[in-house]
């Protein structure tokens, strides 16, 4: 079985594509299927997000790009800059996986949240769209093929 075990941003064409929602483009080990059958085995060092636009590099050098799949969420957009920051914490307070922007909000659809949301003054529309929700504080991330683990460390003094 054919491998991908990296993740390059830098590719000039792809021989073909996956596309995925969000929740399956989190992912470290996986059997997957290509848009056009390629059965490959996902075999990264640790889970990470694909994002749309990322080449799954094969053992044999080919490149399979990640599509994100258009998903049902919210728009979430505030009064001016102040309020949505504030929606923006409301939502991080409740851990839900969000994608900011600079004038939107994008959530998965919850009608709970909907209406807490509007009853904050929020403006809520339904969309299709792809979903890349923020990292968190906690999850590693990497840059062209380096990693940084953001967490803490404990000294312990004797």
């Amino acid at each position: 079985m054919i491998r991908a075990t990296s993740v390059t941003a830098k590719f000039d064409r792809a021989f073909d594509t996956i596309t995925l929602d969000e929740t399956a483009r989190h992912r470290r080990r996986m059997m997957m299927r290509s848009d056009n059958g390629i059965e490959f085995l996902l075999d990264l060092p640790e889970a990470r997000l694909l994002n749309h636009g990322d080449g799954l590099l094969l053992e044999d050098g080919r490149v399979i790009e990640v599509r994100a799949l258009p998903e049902p969420l919210y728009e979430v957009r505030g009064r001016d800059s102040r309020h949505l920051l504030a929606l923006a914490w409301q939502i991080g307070n409740r851990h839900l996986p969000a994608e900011i922007a600079e004038d939107r909000i994008l959530i998965r659809r919850d009608h709970v949240i909907r209406d807490m949301l509007e009853g904050l003054g929020a403006m809520v529309t339904d969309i299709t769209a792809p979903f890349s929700p923020e990292g968190g504080a906690y999850q590693a991330h990497s840059h062209d093929g380096h990693s940084h683990h953001q967490g803490h460390t404990h000294d312990h003094h004797d």
